[in-house]
């Protein structure tokens, strides 16, 4: 009983601690990702001012509007500055540009022949020409127009004379539906909405249309100025229903959590306050708290994965504790019983052990019978050859003796130059010989040694030089494609030339007959294999091409070959990991072998 009073002790603490950690994690998620989406805001309110802040500077120079300010009586200078409005709002792609005097008096503006002009309208009480005369630099501002009701961020500078003395203000007015349009609901963030709040705590900007030109300050004690409902002229202002919740532990100053209220019920939201630069704006990014819920129940579900798991194991190792008793107190049962088993299994183990003995003899000898077979067939290859190596030897022979016989009556003249030229085609002739009948010796020994890096062109070039001394050969037009760089894989050179000469010899006899006869010789890289291909243009396949890498199957005489060349060839092949397969051309008449092995894996 006690243990489970100490195990439901730990399940509520484990919860609790859970709990806890998923809400601290899941605020602090909410709140970096609330940061981030702030920043991103701040940076499209900074370069929107960077963007818009010299222009009336700029116009404020233009020595018409100076004019303008000095003679404001004369009709065609108004007009001109007028006409000078209207493309400078054209140029800097602004709702409104307009001209004031000392008195915020409107003189000139790009709207002077629209019903609802500018021209004539006083224009002190705006905050945006009061700072201008005030300070004697630029000022921005931000309102609702008083002709046309449409938001717009106001820029204006003041215009002076040659002395430096101030004869007006001038300002632009940019709307905020470009800035607008990106400031959308953040897509990253779901459940998230965003206002950007005025000095007084006006929203002006708002993801959600119910919530703009709403009252977002919570408990206000005293009621909003006149300035303020004149900035925002024909708006109720009606307060939100806000209640803060509290700050939750981790998260900075500019966090809170706030639930708010209105007709589409309650939501509880995280909080953060941003000021945006050079203006008296606050940025607002809430995002709901339901997240932190789900984030809560994955830690508990985390918390309940761990705790089980630690429950289980301390049961199991309980429950394995007292196996073990058990099981030491039948320990002297079992004894004799595996010593009864014991005497069994020797005896069992025996006679496995002789029947794996002879099995490995018997595997020997297949392998031994196997590389016998190759040898013989190699053997019986160079047989069928030998005519045309007595060819290849008997005409560098007969070379020889005449250069011989010729050396003897030059020296009994004392011509020693025409001896020594003798002597020096001798060499050379049994050079040759040499190459001939050590290329036939080393396709003759046995192969030595595992599967290694081979360049396939090599076994390629040396089947070819065996190849060249049958006198069937001389008539047929051999073309190797050889490549320049090697191409390296995975095989044995004696045992891939042996399946070359064999290729080439079926090639050789396969075109006999043929009008123009040809053997082609390819090498491909097909990503991680290398394929040689042989290709003849003879009398072709039998309808079942399988069939011909049967022992003993060929369609060629007696005389020709046994038909184990093939069946060999392709056991061979197969040791080394490799494909080799045989079909008719699909490009014209006769057949092709493809010779198809792995690439050399590269250990580093």
């Amino acid at each position: 009983m006690s243990y489970r009073i100490s195990a439901l002790a730990i399940l509520l603490i484990t919860l609790m601690l859970s709990w806890m950690l998923g809400g601290w994690v899941g605020y602090r998620q909410v709140e970096q990702e609330s940061l981030e989406e702030s920043f991103r805001y701040r940076q499209l309110v900074a370069n929107e001012l960077n963007r818009y802040l010299p222009i009336p500077e700029l116009m404020a120079e233009h020595p018409l509007l100076a004019q303008a300010l000095k003679r404001p009586d004369d009709p065609a200078l108004i007009l001109q500055a007028n006409e000078e409005m209207q493309k400078m709002a054209t140029i800097v792609g602004s709702s409104d540009v307009y001209l004031m005097d000392l008195t915020g008096l409107t003189i000139a503006a790009n709207n002077y022949q629209q019903p609802d002009s500018f021209v004539g309208s006083n224009y002190s009480y705006r905050p945006y020409f009061s700072d201008a005369m005030a300070t004697g630099g630029s000022a921005i501002y931000f309102a609702l127009g008083m002709m046309s009701g449409v938001r717009g961020l106001y820029f204006s500078h003041p215009v002076r004379d040659d002395a430096g003395s101030v004869l007006g203000v001038i300002a632009v007015k940019v709307l905020v539906d470009e800035l607008e349009s990106q400031w959308h609901r953040p897509a990253s963030l779901r459940d998230a909405e965003m206002v950007v709040l005025d000095q007084t705590g006006i929203s002006f900007l708002a993801s959600k249309p119910a919530w703009l030109y709403r009252d977002f300050v919570a408990d206000r004690t005293k009621p909003l100025a006149d300035a303020t409902r004149l900035r925002y002229p024909d708006r109720d202002l009606a307060p939100m229903n806000i209640d803060t919740v509290g700050q939750p532990r981790g998260l900075t100053s500019q966090s809170s959590t706030i639930r708010i209220l209105d007709d589409d019920g309650a939501e509880d939201y995280l909080s953060v306050r941003t000021a945006l630069p050079r203006l008296d704006w606050t940025l607002q990014v809430m995002v709901s708290t339901r997240t932190v819920l789900w984030t809560r129940l994955a830690f508990v579900a985390g918390g309940l994965t761990i705790f089980f798991g630690c429950f289980l194991t301390w049961l199991y190792l309980r429950e394995r504790y007292r196996r073990e008793a058990e099981l030491s107190l039948r320990g002297e049962q079992l004894e004799q019983s595996v010593a009864e088993r014991t005497a069994d299994l020797e005896r069992s183990n025996e006679q496995l052990l002789e029947e794996i003995h002879e099995r490995e003899r018997t595997q020997t000898e297949l392998r031994e019978t196997q590389q016998e077979l190759i040898q013989a067939a190699k053997l019986a290859v160079l047989g069928q050859m030998s005519a045309g190596l007595n060819h290849e030897m008997n005409q560098p022979l007969t070379a020889i003796q005449t250069y011989a016989r010729n050396s003897r009556k030059f020296l009994q003249k004392g011509a020693a130059e025409m001896v020594d030229e003798n002597l020096g085609e001798i060499i050379s002739l049994c050079d040759k010989m040499a190459e001939l009948t050590r290329q036939f010796k080393v396709f003759a020994r046995k192969s030595e040694g595992p599967p290694a890096e081979v360049d396939l062109r090599q076994p390629v070039d040396a089947a070819l030089k065996i190849i060249a001394a049958q006198e069937s050969s001389e008539a047929v037009s051999i073309l190797w494609s050889r490549p320049e760089a090697p191409a390296l894989c995975h095989g044995d050179l004696i045992r891939i030339e042996q399946v070359m000469v064999n290729l080439l010899a079926n090639a050789l006899q396969a075109v006999e007959g043929a009008e123009h006869p040809e053997v082609l010789i390819t090498l491909e890289d097909q990503g991680d294999h290398w394929c040689c291909k042989v290709r003849d243009n003879g009398s072709g396949l039998p309808a079942n091409s399988e069939q011909i890498f049967e022992p003993f199957f060929t369609t060629k005489s007696v005389k020709q070959g046994l038909g184990l060349g093939l069946s060999i060839s392709r056991q061979i092949v197969d040791a080394l990991g490799g494909r080799l397969t045989g079909q008719n051309r699909t490009d014209g008449p006769g057949a092709e072998f493809e010779l198809t092995l792995k690439k050399r894996e590269i250990v580093e």
